[in-house]
């Protein structure tokens, strides 16, 4: 990455390279097409074409790459879970991030930071200890820390807010953030360099099932033939499943967060409160970001409310008082598909060669490169679904096998 910025900026003719090719009209068919140009879905195309040789491929987006809930999320990457089956996910998730601006040549401004989650009670540091151990079992750096090593970690925390004192913290060092949108750009434009197909305001409105098979999907732009679909959409997965006449036990709330004006550095740490429904981080720019709690009742809106406004500053003012005096900036809305587990739902659908990738919640975004990644594979085989995802079926809701998550983040939960 510095060779070629030294190389570009030393060039007389300062060239400029295009990160996607011009628009294109549909073709007839495709061997697979991805519902959804956001991160997920730009991932399984480019692993699809880096790692299966599969190419003839076409990313449908009814707005523009990125724009759904890639876009809007706080860009927290982590594997600090509850089960084992979600830590083994994530961690490998971790890992890939970790490469991603090397692999693409496209800077994703991958931040190590750590994640500091507060515990108030007696019973969440017990839940903490064995958080910390499944952690370490699988890889990860998580480690319980006292009030001392919090207060040296972040000064500025507030570790006695009136009624809920901080007792312990779960420090999870492998705690990062990246640039949501260059992780998007990354996966588009290494696909599109492999002969994969982007199409942007191209709506799917219906989806033709001939026999229990999907055999194409109906646009805006017209009807194209596919051998497969892979669903990958944020937001409104149960409106899509719908239209394939799959059930799902999937709900969808607006999530919010907001920002102040920038301040000079002064928290490193992510830091979160599951008893407070608060989280904190302080962005590369300066910004001070908010998030919490998702709205209390289903609705596809991304509006903001004065009443989470209220609620979620006051939680973020018992952990740094000092920020009562800061000016908020933007607030903003995602929606979130959420499952009863608080799990996502990866792997194979009752429609054949219908493959999903949807109900994540709130943590969609953290999981981009090995979803990406396994969905690829899954997709590559014919419908062999890998031992990562194996736990995350749509049919552990009928066999009772749920991968709970509950109270895994104090966001939404």
């Amino acid at each position: 990455m510095p060779f070629n910025l030294l190389k570009y900026g030393l060039s007389s003719e300062y060239p400029v390279e295009v990160d996607l090719p011009p628009p294109t009209e549909l073709k007839p068919s495709y061997d697979v097409v991805i519902i959804g140009g956001g991160g997920h879905g730009l991932a399984i195309a480019y692993y699809l074409s880096k790692y299966h040789g599969i190419t003839n491929v076409a990313v449908l987006e009814k707005s523009y790459l990125g724009g759904g809930n890639t876009a809007r999320n706080t860009a927290v990457i982590r594997s600090n879970y509850l089960t084992s089956e979600g830590v083994r996910f994530y961690a490998e998730s971790v890992k890939m991030f970790q490469n991603l601006s090397n692999e693409f040549d496209f800077n994703i401004m991958y931040s190590e930071r750590g994640q500091l989650t507060l515990a108030h009670t007696d019973a969440t540091v017990r839940a903490f200890r064995q958080r910390a151990e499944v952690n370490k079992h699988f890889g990860g750096r998580t480690e319980m820390i006292d009030r001392q090593q919090i207060r040296e970690l972040v000064p500025s925390l507030n570790l006695d807010p009136g009624h809920l004192p901080v007792l312990a913290g779960l420090w999870h060092i492998d705690g990062a953030t990246a640039r949501h949108d260059a992780v998007a750009w990354g996966y588009a434009k290494q696909a599109a360099k492999r002969g994969v197909e982007i199409h942007q305001l191209t709506e799917v409105q219906d989806l033709v099932i001939e026999n229990g098979r999907i055999t194409a999907v109906k646009t805006n732009r017209g009807t194209v033939k596919c051998g497969c679909a892979v669903q990958a959409i944020a937001g409104a997965s149960s409106l899509m499943l719908a239209k394939a006449g799959i059930r799902a036990p999937i709900h969808t709330y607006p999530l919010q967060a907001m920002v102040t004006q920038p301040f000079k550095p002064f928290l490193d740490p992510l830091v979160s409160s599951s008893a407070l429904h608060c989280y904190v981080q302080q962005t590369s720019r300066g910004e001070i970001v908010f998030g919490g709690g998702s709205d209390p009742y289903p609705l596809y809106n991304t509006r903001s409310t004065l009443d989470l406004k209220e609620s979620l500053l006051a939680h973020a003012i018992e952990m740094f008082p000092f920020m009562a005096n800061a000016k908020l900036m933007r607030q903003w809305a995602g929606i979130t598909d959420m499952t009863p587990d608080y799990s996502p739902i990866m792997g194979l659908s009752p429609v054949q060669n219908y493959y999903l990738d949807a109900g994540w919640g709130t943590w969609g975004f953290k999981s981009t490169p090995i979803c990406g990644k396994t969905m690829a594979e899954l997709v590559a085989s014919g419908g062999k679904v890998p031992e990562l995802i194996k736990p995350f079926a749509l049919d552990r809701f009928s066999t009772f096998q749920q991968v709970n998550e509950m109270g895994a983040t104090a966001a939404s939960h």
